[in-house]
């Protein structure tokens, strides 16, 4: 670092906190006293807050630095070039520019007198003000709840803020509670949201935005589920975190699920589909498919017991799945048998899942003379399917049963 840099006061605070911490890189606080110990945990979590309110402030003036080597803005240079979590850093990068409006907060969480959850709380509270607040009141209203940081923690803090007009200005509470659980119901309709991403080791991680009413209603089920006088056989030594039974009760509560009573999917009742040998199914150790997944053998027996989940056993004598001209629509139970053969769109490079697909006459249509057969079936995604039928497309089945469409010229 150049002796330019190192004059500058927040470079030069850097530099004392590195070389305090390599101080004490070896110390192993096990000999600590009962009393040292929870004096540092303190006075290190209120540092980290003071540590963080400083990179915020650098990270909210640090455009230039993103624009030099065109980044998008601060927070996604500081995700590549920092090995960061992108989500992490614009949640950053948003709060720093927040707090350059509410300085009250902002101070506050530099002297250590709020930590930083604490302060994304209070500029949340004011900032969904309504407009008719005037700025006299969100004042009074960002200076309340900083004062009563001191007393309660983030989540007393979320309660205390959706009512806080009421405190410090009553003469702007009336119907004014009404107006904005209004205003945040419609706004949780807007935001309700769910993603999933596979992390490749068997695990799937689940990122569910919803109204709190729905959090509610879901956590009522679950903890049904996890209640201790529901499984009073719990080992005395059992460790599982809250956590962890709440996953389990998940898993528990989608399984205990009445498929008779979900809306119809792809043409039929929500249905997983496990493919599996009769020899595995017997007791055998290979493994089975969900749709192209593995699971383990066993797994696929439980699974082969619990209601909505049907087995598609390979091997042996099968049904006979041919209706032939008797009807023009696929029953429930060929889309079954054509989903096994099928697990995505046959459409060439879709990999739309067969549940969400519709079933097509591949050869001849049905009005012409074609045959209601798995022979003659395709899934198609609806975007296909309308190719399938449009004029303009041609679709050539390929050898591995794919079909592959060509605009006619």
């Amino acid at each position: 670092m150049s002796q330019s840099l190192q004059r500058h006061p927040v470079l030069a605070a850097m530099s004392v906190v590195d070389g305090a911490l390599a101080e004490v890189a070896e110390v192993d606080p096990i000999y600590m006293s009962t009393d040292e110990k929870a004096a540092a945990l303190l006075g290190l979590s209120s540092l980290l807050d003071r540590v963080e309110e400083l990179r915020m402030r650098v990270l909210a003036a640090a455009d230039d630095v993103a624009a030099r080597e065109g980044a998008r803005d601060a927070a996604a240079w500081l995700a590549h070039r920092g090995r960061r979590d992108r989500g992490e850093c614009r949640r950053g990068l948003r709060l720093a520019r927040a707090l350059r409006e509410h300085e009250t907060t902002a101070r506050a969480l530099r002297d250590g007198a709020v930590n930083v959850a604490q302060a994304e709380v209070v500029v949340r509270a004011v900032e969904a003000l309504p407009d008719e607040v005037d700025q006299k009141v969100r004042s009074l209203a960002e200076e309340r709840l900083v004062a009563e940081a001191g007393e309660f923690g983030p989540r007393a803090l979320r309660v205390m803020g959706r009512r806080i007009v009421d405190v410090v200005a009553p003469e702007f509470g009336e119907g004014l509670e009404a107006r904005q659980l209004e205003r945040e119901e419609a706004r949780a309709a807007r935001c309700t949201c769910l993603t999933t991403r596979r992390n490749g080791d068997g695990t799937t991680d689940i990122r569910i935005r919803v109204a709190d009413r729905v959090a509610d209603r879901l956590l009522t089920y679950l903890n049904a589920f996890c209640a201790p006088r529901r499984e009073p056989k719990i080992a005395p030594d059992d460790r599982r975190s809250y956590d962890q039974r709440l996953g389990e009760a998940f898993a528990a509560f989608l399984e205990a699920a009445d498929p008779a009573r979900m809306p119809l999917h792809g043409g039929d009742a929500t249905t997983v589909l496990v493919h599996i040998d009769l020899e595995t199914l017997l007791g055998g150790l290979e493994v089975a498919l969900v749709g192209d997944e593995p699971i383990s053998a066993s797994e696929a027996r439980r699974l082969a017991c619990t209601a909505g989940i049907v087995p598609a056993v390979l091997g042996g004598e099968s049904q006979v799945l041919d209706l032939g001209r008797a009807r023009r629509l696929f029953s429930p139970a060929q889309r079954k048998a054509l989903a096994v053969r099928q697990p995505t769109c046959r459409a060439e490079s879709c990999d739309i899942p067969a549940a969400w697909c519709e079933a097509h006459h591949a050869g001849d249509p049905w009005s012409r003379g074609g045959r209601t057969d798995l022979d003659d079936g395709a899934l198609l995604c609806s975007f296909h399917h309308h190719r399938a039928h449009d004029h303009h497309y041609r679709g050539d089945r390929l050898a591995d049963g794919r079909v592959r469409f060509h605009r006619r010229t």
